[in-house]
């Protein structure tokens, strides 16, 4: 039998979960159907989930349709919640997107198309509800083939082989083989799909279980099951706790086998392997290649991270944009930090960080719903009653120019010289780094234990105490003692690198202050285009030609800064009395528009802030001193590389 891993993903209230739950019904696997609007879907059963009536969190469900086994994941459907929906990506091997063809293509569609080319999954489409008055199938296949891509065709309601011209247009190889034949194999076809040319479409509507039957015999002739590997590997793509507080690690076998006490981490046994279906859940003894389970006895681990012979995945492309400070409410503040770094280990999308010197808490989230749920888990689950301030944008920093940065430490009987080179990146890479540093001048040891220290915080830019992003850090220099130096002194002239390279760049006009900004979709009336039009331009935002093919209704286009669009939906709401419609969707970090403004209002001193100092130690006469970061030019033991 085959056994296919596949992710279920749509914008809100495109009928996500309906379809899960139909899906389930006709392979027999559910004896009745649940509703989201009555609370008992069989993949919804948190209680929040219940009583917002979204899908908040992953959940697993199993069924078998012919001879294919299909491990289904439901996700997220709401933009806040984008890092849990982008984690499952990495452990499928198949996707369904799910349309709503009342909404067409949505902006939030749009980030998980683009989410799905990233980890290059197959994907097959299905649009719902087309039983709702006035939708047209033809139109909507033409709108995934515009918005999408070209090789959205259908695959329901007709003969396949009608459909091989057009199937056969999309690959130049394919082509050649159906103009010599006039006909295409399933095995070709096949191909086409896991390489993503062709996108197979189905049209139906989930809640009168039509066409669902149709997407699972598609599901079942043309998916093909992933070559097994024989070295044991599996990824993370979630951290969980169940009802008793038992913190469960979700995996996907890739290659080998799992078993009870196997150590797959140092010092770390699994202790039960649990397969779910909904909220239940089967102890196994073995889990091999291609299934999904969650393990019992693991700390410390992570979404993303690659177990065995499996490489980590890449760094999430949906990151946080907002910040908020956490309010106590009179509850003691170490209960709610510990409280919300229990949700953090849950949630990729929730960061926290505490403040020793400031006493306090921050949140770094992607919007107010999932603060709204993290304020709602905080109740029911650790009975803290917290509250959170308006929010603030969550700034980061770049450099545009390369720079040598050094860190000097030597204090007496210690001693470390790092030199790093800093290099921008393009947009969205995040920071990376890498050793390019002969053996010669830094033992191997030294340099694992720089590079340990790069990646052991989050280094913050210069010009707001912002996190840097978007740069490579290349180890290419440095100096030790093997009589003085200890592994910590390393550890102090890293970090002070990187900080006496990035006020060298703001001191060359190099260093960039960069804000999240919005994908915007706007709907109002023809009369209410010039007032939206001039909102967004002195928003600062930008927008393509109107398109008012829709009669009365126009739809700009187009992006804005986050900062500038935070509560203007609720200025739509009002100025089109309720019927204009604003969707945004988190679309990077660019330049910030008023980047004077917003360093002048931070009021961020770099050589203050003593955890993160540019500034360098050296020694004379037996005792250490201090050296200012402009000095190390002149001062520094080991060459820099321009000189």
């Amino acid at each position: 039998m085959k056994h296919i891993v596949t992710g279920i993903i749509a914008h809100v209230d495109a009928g996500k979960t309906t379809l899960s739950e139909a899906l389930l019904y006709r392979a027999g696997t559910l004896s009745q159907l649940g509703r989201v609007d009555n609370g008992d879907a069989f993949l919804d059963p948190d209680d929040l989930e219940k009583k917002r009536g979204i899908t908040i969190f992953s959940h697993e469900a199993s069924l078998q349709y012919q001879k294919l086994n299909l491990t289904l994941l439901d996700t997220p459907g709401h933009a806040d919640f984008g890092a849990q929906t982008e984690q499952v990506l990495s452990v499928l091997d198949y996707a369904i997107l799910v349309v709503s063809a009342t909404d067409g293509v949505q902006g939030y569609t749009r980030t998980l198309w683009r989410l799905l080319a990233q980890y290059q999954i197959p994907t097959f489409i299905f649009v719902n509800k087309m039983d709702a008055p006035g939708v047209d199938r033809d139109e909507m296949l033409t709108q995934l083939q515009a918005e999408l891509a070209p090789g959205c065709l259908a695959f329901d309601g007709e003969q396949i082989a009608d459909s091989y011209e057009d199937i056969a247009l999309q690959d130049d190889v394919a082509l050649d083989s159906y103009m010599a034949s006039e006909t295409l194999s399933d095995d070709v076809i096949r191909r086409l799909i896991s390489q993503r040319k062709v996108f197979p479409t189905y049209f139906g509507a989930a809640l009168k279980l039509t066409g669902v039957e149709a997407l699972m015999a598609g599901l079942e002739r043309w998916t093909i099951e992933p070559t097994p590997k024989r070295e044991f590997g599996a990824r993370i793509f979630k951290v969980s706790h169940d009802e008793k507080g038992e913190r469960l690690t979700w995996v996907r076998v890739t290659g080998g086998e799992l078993h009870p006490r196997d150590e797959i981490l140092p010092d770390q046994k699994i202790n039960q392997l649990r397969q779910y279906n909904g909220v239940k859940y089967t102890v196994s003894q073995s889990i091999t290649v291609g299934e999904v389970c969650a393990i019992t006895g693991l700390t410390g681990t992570r979404p993303g991270q690659g177990l065995g012979g499996l490489a980590d995945s890449q760094t999430p492309l949906l990151q946080p944009v907002l910040t908020y400070k956490v309010d106590p409410n009179g509850n003691d503040l170490h209960a709610c930090l510990t409280a919300l770094q229990q949700l953090e280990d849950e949630d990729p999308q929730l960061h926290v960080t505490w403040s020793n010197q400031l006493q306090e808490i921050r949140v770094q989230l992607m919007g107010t719903m999932q603060l709204e749920v993290i304020q709602q888990l905080l109740q029911q689950q650790f009975q803290l009653n917290v509250a959170f301030d308006e929010g603030s944008i969550l700034y980061k920093e770049t450099i545009t120019a390369p720079i040598e940065g050094v860190g000097h430490f030597e204090p007496l009987r210690h001693y470390a010289e790092v030199h790093l080179l800093m290099e921008p990146t393009e947009r969205g890479s995040g920071v990376s780094f890498a050793a390019n540093c002969s053996l010669e001048v830094l033992s191997k040891n030294w340099q694992h234990l720089i590079m340990t220290n790069l990646a052991a915080k989050q280094h913050l830019g210069v010009l707001t105490g912002a996190p840097i992003i978007d740069m490579r850090i290349t180890l290419i220099g440095g100096r030790g003692s093997i009589v003085h130096t200890v592994g910590g002194d390393f550890r102090e002239a890293t970090w002070r690198a990187v900080r006496q390279g990035l006020m060298m760049t703001k001191q060359q006009g190099s260093a960039q202050l960069l804000e999240p900004w919005y994908q915007f979709r706007l709907m109002v009336t023809q009369d209410q285009v010039g007032r939206a039009m001039n909102d967004i331009q002195r928003m600062s935002g930008e927008f393509e030609t109107p398109d008012n093919t829709g009669g009365t209704v126009v739809t700009l286009t187009g992006s804005a800064p986050v900062a500038e669009m935070q509560g203007y939906a609720q200025t739509v709401n009002a100025y089109t009395h309720g019927q204009g419609e604003l969707e945004c969707v988190v679309d990077g970090y660019r330049p910030c528009h008023n980047a004077d403004e917003v360093i002048t209002d931070k009021d961020y001193n770099p050589v203050a802030d003593l955890e993160n100092t540019p500034d360098s130690v050296f020694c004379a006469h037996g005792a250490g001193y201090p050296v200012k970061w402009d000095q190390l030019p002149v001062m520094a033991h080991y060459p820099y590389a321009k000189s």
